[in-house]
């Protein structure tokens, strides 16, 4: 299919504005500004298009391992405060540079995340310097450093920015970095860009266009990353996209389906839970029953997913069946409060292999269920009329053999 790279990394820049919010309190658009300043400084060394996109996209992502529960939970403070106690773990670089291992990046990349942190006089985490660091690196270096230290969405600010990065030549910044930055704060309309008001039109502005023919398993690539990021979240969640895409496979074997309708079921199971990451932990690793406000919360979700994916071109249907997994056929589910006439096979494929796969695992309310007690909520489900019958007798049928091979 025709995939508009644009529009998935908007998809992105959404989904890293909702990580913002629930670890930070609010959307504070700080990875968007450090891809807007990173693009800014490419253009201004000429890097190709194809090296811009990549270092805006690194830029958009460069704290993705901030998902990961045993680094936000420690997080406390103001937003500021949070970020930058964030900023000061080791771990989120690792993490960051280890979940985008498989992302098919149009350079291949090496280490950016990982040495985003990095200083030229050696004294950033991994003691690289000079050359030793990633000109990438180093570019979103410079930005995350100024994002953290100054308030860049003023402009008032700007010439103690530039006293304090001249300041700082040889020390935190290479030389030729400063140079360049020297050229570009000289813009006032890459000041007045940095602005909440401004930032998303600016970046649409500046950022390469790139539409590529990938086939669904380069996106189901892509799409693996994500789902890593979102089952990070919680502890409980660990392997619940990675394991539903397993059991989606399996039933699409089954059912005889052809490798693009399995892929993009796989895509769809990757980006089923990409809502969740607004959702706060205090509710996802609660361990008793959630009060009336808890699960309002929590039946945002799918809508979240479905906002993030829907200007994806090409992404209809499976924007569709990620967003529909939690919908029932009498309407009861949520949050359209859909019924059969609305929810088409492939809908009802995920929402029940969903419940099958959160049931098979371990919840802070209740221990993980074998196959047979899986099974006993499934078929009451489809006793009230809220889940499919055949598929149910599907899902029986071929985990029952599954599990009887596993015992054997």
């Amino acid at each position: 299919m025709d995939f508009n790279l644009n529009e998935f990394l908007g998809a992105v820049a959404n989904t890293l504005d909702i990580i913002e919010k629930d670890i930070f309190g609010v959307a504070t658009n700080h990875s968007k500004r450090l891809a807007y300043i990173s693009v800014i400084i490419a253009h201004e060394l000429r890097l190709t298009n194809a090296e811009t996109f990549d270092l805006a996209s690194l830029a958009m992502l460069h704290d993705n391992g901030a998902s990961m529960k045993i680094l936000h939970d420690s997080l406390k403070g103001t937003p500021k405060e949070k970020i930058n106690m964030l900023e000061s773990r080791k771990e989120h670089c690792i993490i960051g540079e280890d979940n985008l291992r498989d992302f098919p990046f149009l350079t291949q990349p090496q280490n950016v995340i990982k040495y985003h942190h990095e200083r030229n006089d050696g004294s950033g985490f991994f003691g690289l310097s000079k050359d030793e660091i990633p000109m990438m690196s180093q570019i979103i270096a410079l930005a995350d450093t100024l994002d953290l230290a100054f308030d860049l969405r003023n402009t008032v600010n700007k010439e103690v920015i530039r006293i304090f990065v001249n300041q700082h030549k040889n020390t935190f910044f290479s030389p030729w970095i400063v140079n360049v930055f020297n050229k570009i704060s000289d813009l006032d309309n890459v000041w007045q860009a940095l602005s909440d008001e401004n930032i998303d039109v600016g970046l649409i502005k500046v950022i390469p266009k790139y539409s590529y023919k990938l086939d669904y398993l380069e996106i189901h690539t892509i799409t693996k990353t994500l789902s890593k990021i979102i089952d990070a979240k919680s502890q409980y969640t660990q392997t619940h996209s990675s394991g539903l895409s397993g059991k989606m496979e399996t039933m699409a074997e089954f059912y005889g389906f052809d490798s693009i309708m399995t892929l993009k079921l796989l895509i769809s199971t990757d980006l089923h839970d990409l809502g969740k990451l607004a959702i706060s932990n205090r509710i996802l690793d609660k361990p008793g029953k959630l009060s009336n406000e808890e699960y309002e919360e929590i039946q945002k979700h799918p809508s979240i997913t479905r906002q993030c994916l829907q200007s994806i071109r090409g992404f209809e249907e499976i924007t569709q069946w990620a967003s529909n997994h939690h919908e029932k056929l009498d309407g009861s589910g949520y949050p359209q409060g859909l019924k059969a006439k609305d929810l088409d096979f492939n809908s009802r494929l995920i929402t029940c292999l969903d419940i099958y796969q959160a049931l098979r695992e371990e919840r802070p309310y209740r221990k993980s269920m074998d196959h047979k007690e899986a099974m006993v909520i499934l078929k009451d489900m489809v006793e009230y009329g809220r889940l499919d019958q055949t598929i149910v007798k599907d899902i029986d049928f071929v985990f029952s053999n599954v599990s009887s091979r596993l015992r054997g």
